[in-house]
């Protein structure tokens, strides 16, 4: 590594100790002077801090020096005239329709399903909503319906970005939707619904949606990256909650009718 590489870990490292230092100061206030108890497994607590910065680090420097460049790098390459409307039409200046950028949805969608299923947040919250449903609610199914939620969402986003259209229409119609599914869902799958939103848009997801956003706003013509770039993780947080409530109402639609199946063959029986 450079030494302008380093400095620049070193940097970063300096960076997440400032953020994550007042965390442990609050917990270490708590623990000493409000619970008067002394902190247990003192070496533990000191070894995991010591991994949280590093892994925070690591993080923060991968994210400048791969994942921005390539989100970048990839909406440069699927913008490009050339690829849209061929060498020719190209050169002549002919713009490139809406409907031409359909890889640049097609890739939308595929990194947001992929980012969403990898999100440790929401594997963490699918395996408790799993263990705290008795297995009603599994794991799996809900991650897959919250990452479809969000490869669908990031499409729309990037879609909104080449066509110009404002943000607000897809908020308000969206959250209309949500309000309306809030009616007929499941009390239940309701609290579990909003929440997916939150954990969806976490670690993993927010850097590579942030990333093709701004990377899309610098190469379509005629968008900005401050007005066009953001606003794909307010979609993205958005659809998570009627993709859960739309598979849980469909999952209650199956069971009911394997239970009138069940039913009419008991009967003709």
């Amino acid at each position: 590594m450079s030494g302008e590489g380093v400095r620049s870990v070193v940097v970063v490292a300096l960076e997440a100790l400032r953020d994550v230092l007042p965390i442990a100061m609050t917990i270490a206030f708590f623990q000493v002077v409000v619970l008067r108890r002394r902190l247990a497994h003192g070496r533990r607590l000191a070894l995991g801090f010591v991994y949280v910065l590093a892994g925070l680090t690591l993080f923060v420097v991968g994210l400048e020096e791969a994942l921005f460049p390539i989100g970048r790098t990839m909406a440069e390459q699927l913008t490009d005239p050339s690829f849209l409307v061929g060498d020719e039409a190209a050169a002549m200046g002919v713009p490139a329709s809406w409907w031409q950028y359909y890889w640049v949805y097609a890739f939308a969608a595929a990194i947001g399903f992929s980012a969403a299923i990898a999100e440790p947040a929401l594997i963490a919250v699918s395996l408790k909503a799993e263990e705290a449903s008795g297995g009603t609610v599994r794991s799996l199914p809900l991650r897959v319906a919250v990452a479809t939620g969000v490869a669908v969402s990031v499409a729309l986003g990037a879609f909104r970005i080449v066509t110009g259209t404002p943000l607000e229409v897809y908020m308000i119609g969206g959250y209309l939707v949500v309000v309306a599914l809030t009616v007929f869902a499941r009390k239940t799958i309701v609290p579990l619904a909003y929440d997916s939103g939150g954990v969806v848009t976490s670690t993993v997801t927010v850097p590579l949606v942030t990333a093709l956003g701004l990377g899309l706003a610098a190469t379509v013509p005629g968008r900005s990256p401050l007005l066009d770039g953001f606003g794909m993780i307010a979609l993205a947080a958005l659809s998570p909650m009627i993709a859960v409530m739309v598979y849980a109402r469909l999952s209650d639609l199956r069971a009911h009718g394997r239970r009138n199946r069940a039913a009419r063959q008991k009967g003709a029986a």
